[in-house]
C-alpha cells in the first residue's frame, strides 16, 4: 500500500521551519501548507484543502492544530489520521479572560507593528519554551528567524482568527481515525490537563507527554515528536490495511 501523504501544519507565526527537525526523522517529505494573509481558521483550512491531496493523514501544532480540526470539520472523508501537538479545542473564554487575552495579544501586536515581528517573538518566545532553552542560540534564534519572515499583517490576520476560534469538542467527540494528543510537559500556554482532556474525547487516542518540554515541541524535542508522530503512521496504515 502506497504511504500515505501527511500536512504538517504550523502554529501561529510558524513556517516549515518549526517542523524541519521534525520531518529530518520521518520518512518521506511531508508538506507544510502557507496559510497566506487567511484571518480566520476555516479561512486557512481552505488554503489547506485547495492544495492537498484526496486523501491524507494531517499534524496540527499549536493554531496548526485548530486548522487542522477545521480541515476535518470540511473533509471529514479525506482526512486518515490526526494529530494534534500543543494545542487546545475551547473557545476564547467569555468576559474578563476573554478580553485579558485580547488586550495581551494586541499588546504583542503593538510590539511588531512598532519595533518589527523579530523584536515582538523576543518577548513572545521567553514563555514558551522550557526553561533550560532559552540560552540555547540555535533553537532561539530559530524561533526569532521564523517570526521575522513574517509580517505585522499576517500576525494580526492570525490574532482574528484565533480570537473568533470556535469549540472544537464536538469535533474531538465525531473522530474515529487514529489520533495522537501530544504536548511539552511543561507547555504553559497549552497545558497538559487540556491535552487529557481532548485525549478523553477521542476514541482510541493515543496520548503523549514530552518530558523537559515547553510549547515548541517539533523544534524543541524534535525526536520525541518524530517517534510519536511514526507509531500514529503505523496505526493509520494498520487501519488502511484492514479496510
Amino acid at each position: 500500500m502506497a504511504d500515505l501523504p501527511l500536512l504538517l501544519l504550523p502554529g501561529l507565526m510558524c513556517d516549515r521551519a518549526a517542523w524541519s527537525d521534525t520531518i529530518a526523522a520521518l520518512s518521506g517529505n511531508p508538506a507544510v501548507p502557507d496559510y497566506g494573509e487567511a484571518d480566520t481558521l476555516g479561512g486557512m483550512a481552505e488554503r489547506v484543502l485547495a492544495a492537498a491531496p484526496p486523501r491524507f493523514a494531517v499534524a496540527g501544532h499549536s493554531m496548526g492544530g485548530r486548522v487542522a480540526l477545521e480541515v476535518f470539520r470540511r473533509t471529514p472523508e479525506r482526512v486518515a489520521g490526526l494529530a494534534l501537538l500543543d494545542t487546545n479545542h475551547t473557545p476564547r473564554a467569555a468576559g474578563e479572560a476573554g478580553a485579558r487575552e485580547e488586550r495581551e495579544r494586541m499588546a504583542l501586536l503593538a510590539i511588531a507593528r512598532r519595533s518589527g515581528t523579530r523584536a515582538m517573538a523576543e518577548s513572545w518566545v521567553k514563555g514558551m519554551v522550557h526553561p533550560s532553552r532559552l540560552a540555547e542560540p540555535a533553537l532561539i534564534g530559530a524561533i526569532l528567524d521564523m517570526f521575522a519572515r513574517k509580517s505585522a499583517d499576517i500576525f494580526a490576520a492570525q490574532i482574528r482568527a484565533l480570537l473568533a476560534r470556535p469549540d472544537a469538542a464536538p469535533l474531538l467527540r465525531a473522530l474515529r481515525c487514529p489520533a495522537l494528543v501530544l504536548c511539552g510537559r511543561e507547555d504553559t500556554w497549552a497545558p497538559v490537563p487540556r491535552h487529557e482532556e481532548m485525549a478523553a474525547m477521542i476514541a482510541g487516542s493515543e496520548l503523549v507527554v514530552v518530558d523537559r518540554c515547553g510549547h515548541m515541541a517539533p523544534m524543541e524535542r524534535p525526536r520525541e515528536v518524530a517517534a510519536a508522530l511514526v507509531r500514529w503512521q503505523a496505526r493509520i496504515a494498520a487501519r488502511r490495511a484492514a479496510a
